[in-house]
């Protein structure tokens, strides 16, 4: 069995999601308490927030690749990163580091394309509704994104920074959400991504009609996938 290392932090509230689903998934899935040995590097969120409003991407990539440096020391098999708007650097990292990584667009098309979806909609952080990065890459898969207007990605992406990722969770926020994603749906999204780790805190399958991509648990099922391989 690999060990997992993941790169978390950003948020604190998504990096324990992913823990737990992965450890609670195996007792799940085969009744005992072996699941895969987990090293976690916490960044500082602060840093990562700083330098995705300035576009500082290099400086993502360098924070990046020293965290999983120090995850392959301490015996990482496998790694992760436990957000979707780092992933806009993750081949650069990829290509730096000696482990394999998972990524989190990877792992979302595939639960896409096995629920037989072709056309979604996305949200998340501004810089990955408005980045081509993550709909070039289902696009690849052969699955359309669809985005909420400029103003709608604004108040998206404050939600997740200044409530979200500090386990702040309000209705109005809520109703804002559900809002936003039946505009997508009627613009012929099939579907919806919750493309930040820390958003199915706020929205959930229960609450939309169509379906939804949890990425923080389809990531964590990935990652306890290629761990068991």
């Amino acid at each position: 069995m690999k060990k997992i290392g993941i790169v978390g932090g950003t948020s604190p509230e998504s990096t324990v999601s992913y823990y737990l689903r992965i450890t609670h998934e195996y007792t799940r899935r085969f009744g005992d308490y072996g699941y895969p040995e987990i090293i976690i590097y916490s960044v500082s969120f602060q840093e990562f927030v700083d330098w995705v409003t300035e576009g500082n991407w290099m400086a993502v990539e360098e924070k990046l690749t020293e965290a999983f440096d120090s995850l392959v020391a301490g015996g990482a098999d496998v790694g992760l990163i436990a957000a979707n708007t780092p992933h806009r650097v993750f081949d650069e990292v990829a290509a730096r580091i000696p482990i394999p990584l998972v990524h989190i667009v990877d792992a979302t098309a595939d639960a896409i394309s096995v629920a037989g979806l072709t056309r979604v909609g996305l949200l998340g952080t501004r810089q990955t509704m408005s980045g081509q990065w993550y709909s070039r890459r289902l696009e690849e898969r052969g699955i359309a994104t669809i985005v909420p207007v400029v103003s709608i990605q604004d108040e998206i992406s404050r939600v997740i920074y200044e409530e979200l990722g500090s386990g702040i969770i309000r209705a109005e926020s809520k109703a804002y959400y559900l809002k936003a994603i039946e505009d997508l749906v009627d613009q012929g999204a099939q579907g919806v991504i919750l493309g930040c780790t820390e958003i199915p805190f706020l929205v959930s399958q229960s609450d939309v009609a169509v379906a939804v991509f949890d990425t923080a648990t389809i990531h964590a099922d990935a990652a306890l996938a290629v761990a068991l391989d």
